[in-house]
């Protein structure tokens, strides 16, 4: 397996940090829009897309800022994979973003920040900001 590369995308969201962290935060509110389904036992979250799943320890929360998951791996221990995303809030115009931290390999590092769009294009329409 090629050695994953670390890269952020910022995306523009119109809508307040406030009303975004239920849909970053929790299991009902991610299955709205970043995975088919999501599950949570703890601090241990299974994600559900078609027939693939994959589980993650949400390792860091800090409310309405940021939150943090490292993948684990099948003996439930953490690699050195995570996602994050972050609530950015623009000091002078208060305009909000979303800061994605994830990892891919090289050259699928362009494939999976469309992806990022894409999922957060599906967070707008579902809290109703486009």
């Amino acid at each position: 397996m090629e050695v994953k590369i670390r890269y952020e995308i910022e995306i523009p969201i119109n809508s307040s940090a406030s009303l975004l962290w239920p849909y970053i935060s929790t299991p009902s509110g991610l299955s709205e829009w970043f995975a088919d389904n999501v599950n949570s036992r703890g601090e241990f979250y299974t994600f559900i897309w078609n027939d693939s799943e994959e589980h993650a320890r949400m390792s860091s929360k800090k409310s309405f800022e940021k939150i943090k998951f490292r993948w684990i791996d099948e003996q439930s221990k953490d690699t050195e994979y995570y996602f994050e995303i972050r609530n950015l809030v623009n000091e002078i115009t208060k305009d909000v973003s979303l800061l994605i931290i994830d990892f891919a390999e090289q050259e699928e590092i362009e494939e999976s920040q469309k992806l990022w769009e894409n999922q957060v294009s599906e967070l707008k329409h579902v809290i109703g900001s486009i």
